[in-house]
């Protein structure tokens, strides 16, 4: 209690005036007063706007009234509660008409709540009448879909039914005697007998579909045998219509009348047969039946035209045969023509009546030119003339093969076929005749005294030559001195001149006699003639063949005719005969593209031998059961099989290249035999003295040298004319001559060089100057001063 009154009377002691319990500073009590007066100022203002209640300003005035500290407390408070009252005072207002918003609310929403409940009563209502119209709308739709159902299946029905109830409907039309089979009535029971049988096949589970199936099929094939009387009737009665007429009168022998009749009567049945052939041919892509009926009216078709056009045929080739007897080129080309155009025509009124292509075309256009290889065979076997054969094999390969077949193929099939099998037999009968020809003609030929006139023959043509020149240049001299007034005067030269003149420009150009056609030796000219008849007319195998038989035969022939010409004239002769005619032969070979090459075959029996002494050395193992010597003598004794290549043309240049060495080594010795015989002299000494040390005088003594020397300078510069002069009357060309000459020289030269080591070998330096042995240098100068003689003065070399 004591402590509550020290509280009390501190508390009215805080503010005194006078030693204050908490004293104020003067800001403070400036804010006091201004807190005072702003708070009166707003609880003016409060009264003024609000209106309270009397025992809420009873209140207040009584509160003013503070005699404790506990009034103060509670006045304090209520102040300070009506203060805050009256700054919440617009939150409250605020709260109070959100209170009223809410009472609204509420009540709306308890409105809302009737009126979902009334939607849901209405919802409910609403389900039940959809159920009831959704339920009576189905019932509907599948009525109807029944309905549709139904209609359908009476459709179906009625749609199947129809496919058996025209059965008896078909029957009947097919029956009717006044149905044509070339109407359209026929043609609409075609179609549907197609279709009907198609739907029966095709719905198998169907009551009785296979009764009706046999009953259709009775049906087409009815109908299949009508279309089949209604075309063999047709092509028969024209057939008959035309062998009656050509037996009646000779009409077939004018080209113009044949044609038409032939031709023109099955032409005029087009109008009728055409359509039906259209509708087999339409149904024959579907149907087996159609595609059987249509071969049938194939293979009767050919048949009749057949029987129209085969005795006509062989009658023409007859009539051809009989023409052109004896000429069997001609022969052959018109009876090939005949055919050709035979083959044309059946192909292209064909194909008026038919248009469905069919392999037994070319099997009937190919019977009916087999009247052609009957004819012409039994000639083509009997032909022994080789350019016979190749221009009928020219025939039937470049003008009938090439130029017709090949242009047009097709219609020319079966005709083409025929023309081969006579092509193969012509070239296997060239072939064989070619072969004879070789045998007889080349390899055994007889030359006669005029073909191996060797070189009188070559001079006297080239005498002939220089005299038509001579002739020639002395008229055109004439002609040049004639006067004006004679300018239209011209003096007529010989023909004969004239080409000879024309011909021989090239010998005195450079080129030899030799090189003329006529002035080959005959073999070498009859072998590349039949060369060039084969090359055209048999294949490259064949050719290569017998190229290389003609070839070898052909050099052999040369070989034995140089040693004719060796036996009459001379050795120098007959080497430049046997090069010139190699050196025509690799010419003349060389433009044909083929390979010169052959495969021969042979059986090496070396391993035979051998094997056959082993066997006598295991005599004692003939019959052992291991080791056994008669089972290895079978296995390492069989004879070997053995590839050879055979070239001609290597053949051929083997041979020149010999050939041209012999020469060579002819006319060497022909210049130099003596310094030749010298040297081998020396050799033998050598071999036979066995001794290092030199011998003098072995060739005997300088005198005697020098007269050989001399003799053998004076042999070079007579001889070496000759041998030019030779060489340019059988070669005429430059770089040949020079080729061949070119080792002579160095062989010349070769010799007198090892003939100067051998003499200065056993010769002293006096009796060298006496000998006179000309250096290598010299003998080259010798030999080149020769052939300048002999270049510059080749009339007088002639003449001697």
């Amino acid at each position: 209690m004591s402590k509550m009154k020290n509280i009390s009377n501190n508390l009215t002691k805080w503010d005194l005036s006078e030693d204050p319990l908490a004293p104020l500073t003067e800001h403070q009590k400036d804010c006091l007063l201004s807190l005072e007066d702003e708070f009166s100022s707003t609880r003016t203002l409060e009264s003024d706007d609000i209106n309270d209640t009397p025992s809420t300003s009873e209140k207040n005035k009584k509160s003013v009234e503070i005699e404790r500290y506990q009034d103060l407390l509670e006045h304090y408070s209520s102040l300070e509660k009506e203060c805050m009252d009256k700054k919440d005072i617009k939150y409250m207002l605020y709260l109070k008409e959100l209170q009223n918003r809410r009472h609204e609310c509420h009540e709306l929403c308890l409105q809302i709540e009737e009126a979902m409940e009334d939607f849901t009563t209405l919802y409910k209502q609403y389900s039940e009448v959809s159920d009831k119209t959704t339920s009576l709308y189905n019932a509907s739709e599948q009525l109807d879909s029944d309905q549709r159902k139904l209609n359908s299946t009476i459709e179906n029905i009625a749609e199947y039914v129809k496919y058996f109830k025209d059965i008896d409907m078909m029957m009947e039309k097919l029956e009717a005697p006044t149905l044509s089979v070339n109407s359209e009535m026929f043609f609409n029971i075609l179609d549907k007998i197609d279709i009907n049988i198609d739907f029966v096949q095709s719905n198998p589970s169907f009551k009785e579909s296979n009764t009706y199936l046999i009953k259709y099929k009775h049906c087409q094939s009815k109908a299949i045998s009508m279309i089949q009387n209604y075309v063999f009737q047709l092509f028969s009665k024209t057939t008959e219509s035309i062998l009656n007429l050509r037996d009646s009168n000779d009409s077939h022998d004018n080209a113009d009348a044949a044609l038409a009749l032939f031709y023109g009567r099955f032409q005029t049945i087009l109008s009728k047969v055409r359509p039906v052939i259209e509708q087999i041919e339409v149904k024959s892509y579907k149907r087996q039946e159609y595609d059987s009926l249509l071969t049938e009216c194939h293979q009767y078709y050919w048949s009749q035209r057949g029987l129209v056009l085969g005795s006509s045929v062989q009658k023409s080739l007859m009539s051809v045969k009989e023409k052109y007897n004896g000429d069997h080129c001609s022969l052959v080309r018109n009876s090939c023509a005949l055919l050709l155009h035979a083959s044309m025509d059946e192909y292209k009124l064909f194909y008026e009546f038919f248009s469905k292509t069919s392999s037994g075309l070319t099997a009937y256009l190919e019977s009916l030119c087999t009247s052609l290889y009957d004819t012409l065979r039994p000639f083509i076997i009997h032909i022994n003339h080789l350019e016979t054969l190749a221009e009928i094999c020219c025939i039937l390969r470049i003008e009938m093969l090439d130029e017709h077949v090949q242009n047009n193929f097709e219609p020319l099939d079966g005709f083409g076929n025929i023309c081969l099998q006579l092509l193969h037999d012509v070239q296997e009968r060239l072939v064989f005749r070619a072969h004879l020809y070789l045998q007889s003609d080349v390899l055994n030929y007889n030359p006669s005294p005029g073909d191996l006139a060797y070189p009188e023959k070559l001079k006297m043509m080239e005498d002939i030559a220089e005299s038509i020149r001579e002739e020639t240049r002395q008229t055109k001299m004439k002609r040049i001195s004639v006067s004006s007034n004679d300018d239209n005067f011209i003096e007529p030269v010989s023909r004969n001149h004239i080409i000879m003149d024309s011909i021989y420009q090239k010998t005195h150009m450079g080129n030899s006699p030799a090189d003329l056609h006529g002035m080959w030796y005959p073999t070498v000219r009859r072998t590349l003639v039949c060369l060039s008849r084969l090359y055209r007319c048999v294949d490259r195998s064949v050719f290569q063949s017998l190229s290389q038989e003609a070839i070898s035969l052909c050099v052999q022939s040369i070989e034995n005719a140089r040693h004719e010409i060796e036996k009459r004239a001379s050795t120098l002769d007959a080497e430049l005969f046997q090069i010139k005619h190699l050196l025509i032969l690799r010419e003349q070979i060389a433009p044909f593209q083929v390979d010169f090459t052959i495969k021969e075959y042979s059986l090496d029996f070396s391993k035979v031998k051998t094997a056959a002494f082993g066997l006598l050395e295991k005599s004692s193992r003939l019959f052992t059961l291991s080791n056994n010597a008669l089972l290895e003598f079978l296995l390492e004794g069989a004879p070997q099989m053995k590839e050879q290549l055979i070239d001609s043309r290597k053949h051929v240049d083997s041979k020149l290249k010999c050939t041209c060495q012999r020469l060579i080594q002819h006319a060497t010795f022909l210049l130099i035999d003596v310094i030749l015989k010298l040297l081998d002299k020396e050799k033998l000494f050598v071999n036979t003295k066995n001794s290092d040390k030199p011998q003098e005088h072995i060739f005997g003594s300088p005198q005697e040298l020098a007269a050989i020397i001399t003799s053998v300078l004076r042999v070079i510069k007579s001889k070496c004319p000759e041998i030019q002069q030779s060489m340019q009357l059988y070669l005429s060309n430059k770089e040949t001559e020079f080729i061949l000459f070119r080792p002579i020289k160095n062989n010349v030269c070769a010799a007198f060089t090892q003939l100067h080591q051998i003499l200065s070998k056993y010769y002293n330096a006096e009796e060298l100057l006496l000998i006179a042995c000309p250096l290598p240098e010299q003998i080259s100068v010798i030999l080149s001063s020769s052939s300048l003689v002999h270049g510059k003065g080749t009339p007088n070399v002639k003449k001697t």
